[in-house]
């Protein structure tokens, strides 16, 4: 299956919510989930009108927010899921670490890229560096002590430039550190459920998944 490339406005619509996915865009542009707060398509309307949704669907749905969130498809999101079920711990809390785990999200946390698809994009394009060698893979898992970097002749790169002069570029999270001058970051610890600023209900996608 090929990655979605549509209106990314109407995945938020959808799910009724921003999700955040054209990064500066989304404080700055009238969203059209703020102008049409209903479903896209011909039944939008109609779906906005039910009053009641059933288990699986609300289930379905926190799923499809967080899979559409982090930008993966349906088998990359459930074999994360069944790696986090494989840890001891709370299922719910390793699969979100899991994800926050993921390079390209590493990357657009750290500020180098505006949104998750931009640091996908970055990182694809070669453009990261991970200890000193390049990683050309979003799914890469970063570990406490990684240094993470901008490759010396992508420093001025434009969309890294803009994205770290943003005035709505996210706060730095406690879990991550950053030399913006040089372009390099550190994951200085694994982050907890409690340190991730991530809107969602994990439990019920684990209880979707374990139907």
């Amino acid at each position: 299956m090929a990655r979605y490339t549509g209106p990314v406005c109407k995945l938020c619509r959808r799910e009724g919510g921003k999700l955040f996915l054209k990064g500066q865009k989304c404080y700055t542009e009238k969203c059209p989930v703020e102008r049409r707060a209903y479903p896209p398509g011909q039944h939008g309307p109609a779906q906005a009108r039910r009053r009641k949704q059933s288990e699986y669907a609300v289930q379905l749905r926190e799923k499809q927010k967080v899979k559409r969130m982090y930008g993966l498809h349906e088998k990359q999101f459930r074999n994360l899921f069944e790696s986090a079920a494989g840890v001891p711990g709370v299922t719910g809390d390793n699969l979100v670490i899991a994800l926050e785990s993921r390079l390209d999200n590493v990357v657009f946390r750290m500020g180098f890229a505006a949104s998750r698809s931009a640091a996908r994009q970055l990182v694809r394009h070669r453009h990261v560096e991970v200890n000193g060698h390049v990683v050309d893979v979003p799914s890469y898992e970063v570990a406490v002590g990684d240094e993470i970097a901008v490759r010396p002749k992508s420093k001025e790169n434009l969309s890294v430039v803009s994205s770290l002069e943003a005035r709505t570029r996210p706060t730095l999270l406690e879990w991550l550190a950053l030399d913006e001058k040089s372009r390099v970051g550190r994951m200085v610890r694994k982050p907890m459920r409690s340190d991730i600023p991530l809107a969602a209900q994990e439990q019920l996608i684990v209880e979707l998944y374990s139907k």
